[in-house]
């Protein structure tokens, strides 16, 4: 039963005609870049995570400290904010972790469909071309001073 069911879904999913299969990849390519940018927000709240507890992990754990809560803004001390600031971090490095998985099934899944519809993605030749252009080009308008300098 259950493999009718799957059977049935899947050709109820089966586009129809190419503007379909088009409409389907865009869609597919668009959850690809959700992911990866929701993956991005995390690591950098991870990296502020650490940021914190590097900062606060050798004061004195009685020492007060204030943290948002909720949006709103409470007294407590290091002792209390500590363990709650490394569990945030653990957990969102877990919710990193299976998008990285997601990622990974999502690209396999694009890279099944692009095969089975036989999709490339064309590139005019000047773009390539510009995109070389822009490489070297970027590097060339970077000014660096001396650090601390006066004028």
């Amino acid at each position: 039963m259950r493999i009718m069911a799957s059977r049935a879904e899947d050709e109820q999913r089966e586009p129809i005609n190419e503007q379909a299969v088009a409409n389907k990849y865009a869609s597919m390519r668009t959850e690809l870049n959700q992911i990866y940018s929701k993956i991005t927000e995390l690591e950098m709240e991870v990296g502020e995570h650490s940021l914190v507890i590097n900062a606060i992990q050798p004061l004195d754990p009685s020492r007060r400290c204030f943290r948002m809560i909720g949006g709103v803004l409470v007294e407590r001390t290091i002792q209390e904010v500590l363990p709650a600031v490394r569990r945030n971090k653990e957990g969102l490095e877990e919710v990193i972790a299976r998008l990285n998985e997601a990622l990974e099934k999502k690209k396999k899944e694009i890279s099944d469909f692009e095969a089975k519809y036989k999709i490339r993605i064309r590139k005019p030749d000047g773009e390539t071309k510009d995109d070389a252009g822009r490489k070297e080009g970027s590097a060339q308008g970077v000014l660096v001073g001396p650090a601390g300098g006066s004028e």
